[in-house]
């Protein structure tokens, strides 16, 4: 009876440890396989997200086959859309920082006057620092970075492997979605079970597909309305800074200050002066606040709430393990 109990916790301890360090290696596995796991979520969210599409699409008697390859290319038109409209105006207008750099410093001049003693005091302890002695360590010949079309032309062939690796998880995703949803109702061994499991894969084909709908539309509409509101005081490309503060909103309480520091730096290069610089951020700023706190709340609702706090962790978890991607998601 003894070495029964004692094998017993003995199992127990050794499936405890085992747990343990599957759940402590899981997020180091996740990092070194972001080449395949980090294309594979981005399919499977966008794929839950495509399903209410496919499924009005076979109600109208299209094929699946045929139906998945439409929502392939709806989502793919639209995403190209919507990333020409930023990056070609972006290229152009942050190509002009280094002309801009005068007027950025006479619009930052009054404030830096306010830190002029913060600035000497600055300096006098880096002269300090500066003129003790350390010992040099030994360095180690590093090659030079090559240039930008060097990197994207080593890095080309791997994101092109990633993206279609992507599409193909997508394509039969939702071509099979249908048949596979089929198959694991039917395997239930009774009715009960095959209707509870019929509800809980359309309660989460609709819970995820409505939210992500309903998020996109609320930054689509925020970016709309941005984009009016610097159009009308005067900021060039309205429509980028549009699709700049629409992007960035999928990224809770991080992506507002980081678009509202891009159009501080764009104020900053488009005004002469200061406070009108400032105007950008503020206007971006104080829709994102209304929009977050009265909007959303009201659409989505309180449930769906989350604590700052696990917002924060799970946005440097992800941050770590997939870099500005895993953030996004």
């Amino acid at each position: 009876m003894r070495i029964a109990q004692r094998r017993d916790r003995l199992l127990a301890a050794l499936t405890l440890t085992a747990g343990v360090g599957l759940i402590l290696a899981t997020p180091f596995a996740l990092k070194s396989g972001a080449e395949f796991f980090l294309p594979l979520t981005i399919a499977l969210v966008i794929s839950v997200a495509l399903v209410p599409v496919l499924e009005w699409l076979e109600r109208r008697h299209v094929p699946s086959p045929l139906a998945a390859i439409l929502c392939i290319l709806v989502f793919l038109i639209a995403a190209n859309i919507a990333i020409a409209a930023i990056l070609v105006p972006a290229t152009d207008f942050f190509r002009l920082l280094p002309t801009r750099l005068d007027r950025i410093q006479n619009n930052l001049a009054p404030l830096l006057d306010l830190y002029s003693s913060l600035e000497k005091y600055v300096n006098k302890t880096l002269r300090q620092v500066a003129s003790t002695p350390i010992k040099q360590p030994a360095t180690a010949g590093v090659a030079a970075p090559g240039s930008i079309l060097e990197l994207a032309a080593t890095s080309a062939p791997a994101v092109i492997v990633q993206f279609l690796f992507g599409v193909l998880i997508v394509f039969f995703f939702l071509s099979g979605w249908t048949r596979m949803r089929r198959q694991t109702i039917t395997g239930r061994t009774s009715f009960d079970g095959a209707m509870a499991t019929a509800r809980v894969i359309q309660d989460i084909v609709d819970d995820v597909s409505a939210y992500l709908g309903t998020i996109t539309l609320i930054n689509i509409v925020l970016g709309i309305i941005t984009g009016v509101a610097l159009w009308f005081i005067g900021m060039p490309y309205p429509a980028m800074w549009g699709g700049i503060v629409a992007l960035l909103n999928y990224i809770p309480y991080f992506g507002p200050v980081i678009g509202a520091f891009l159009l501080a730096l764009g104020g900053l290069m488009t005004f002469s002066d200061i406070w009108m610089a400032m105007l950008p951020p503020a206007l971006m700023y104080g829709l994102h606040l209304v929009e977050a706190n009265a909007i959303t709340p009201f659409v989505v609702g309180h449930r769906l709430t989350i604590s700052p706090l696990l917002i924060l962790i799970s946005l440097s978890f992800w941050g770590w393990v997939w870099g500005t991607s895993g953030a996004l998601l």
